[in-house]
């Protein structure tokens, strides 16, 4: 079983290495790695060509932003099963590819998902914890939504289940999610163990203006998917999001 992991850049020197190291690191050895980056213009292309022996697939072009760069990787992707792991991020240990194929030989499981930490400056100090739980349609209503980088999926789901919306800016990554489970109702497996560590920020949290486009949007993927908006959809998901402090 090939696992094609994608990861996205731009201008990542600070953070990139860590990231392709905890790839490379994993000791699954059926692995298709592919980075995409954006047109860095610092020193990331030279820190991911110290290393391209091993990458698959590296390209360097202007895209139309993140979820257009991991379109292009996932076209470009082979494997079995994909993974998005961008530029901040790295897998928490080096077994975690080995416990993904395993949960894939179940045939029947269209995604296996895990838990996320979070760090700020000391990688050592997790700052918050994404415990996600199983899924459930209530638990989806009230603002939860599974972790995308966390999240594993079959190369057949985005044959069948089409790409990111690039219409969308900021929440690209909740509508797609959002459209597997209450549209295409695709079969996920939970695993509650820490897959991912991620750095805390992100595009949506940059600004309180980034919030409010963020929230739209969320909103937006409910819409456009012809679901019904939950009452006090954004309050509940604000609830959800504080409640991975404690």
């Amino acid at each position: 079983m090939k696992i094609s992991i994608i990861t996205t850049s731009l201008n990542s020197e600070k953070t990139i290495e860590n990231t392709i190291k905890s790839v490379l690191s994993q000791n699954y050895s059926n692995i298709e790695y592919i980075v995409v980056d954006g047109g860095s213009t610092d020193k990331t292309l030279e820190i991911v060509k110290k290393y391209e022996n091993k990458i698959i697939k590296i390209i360097s072009e202007k895209d139309n932003g993140l979820y257009d760069a991991m379109n292009k990787g996932i076209k470009l992707a082979t494997g079995d099963i994909i993974s998005i792991l961008n530029s901040d991020d790295f897998f928490n240990n080096d077994k975690v590819l080995s416990v993904i194929a395993e949960s894939f030989k179940d045939e029947k499981i269209d995604a296996v998902y895990g838990d996320i930490s979070y760090f700020s400056d000391d990688i050592s100090k997790v700052t918050r914890y994404w415990h996600v739980g199983e899924y459930s349609e209530k638990k989806l209503s009230n603002g939860w939504i599974v972790p995308h980088p966390a999240l594993f999926l079959r190369k057949v789901v985005y044959d069948k289940c089409s790409y990111f919306n690039i219409d969308f800016k900021i929440a690209a990554d909740y509508e797609f999610i959002l459209r597997l489970l209450k549209i295409y109702h695709i079969k996920v497996k939970y695993i509650p163990i820490i897959l991912v560590r991620m750095y805390n920020g992100g595009i949506s949290a940059s600004s309180l203006h980034q919030r409010i486009n963020g929230w739209k949007e969320l909103k937006r993927a409910w819409i456009v998917n012809n679901l019904k908006i939950p009452l006090f959809f954004i309050f509940r998901r604000i609830f959800f999001k504080l409640s991975q402090f404690f």
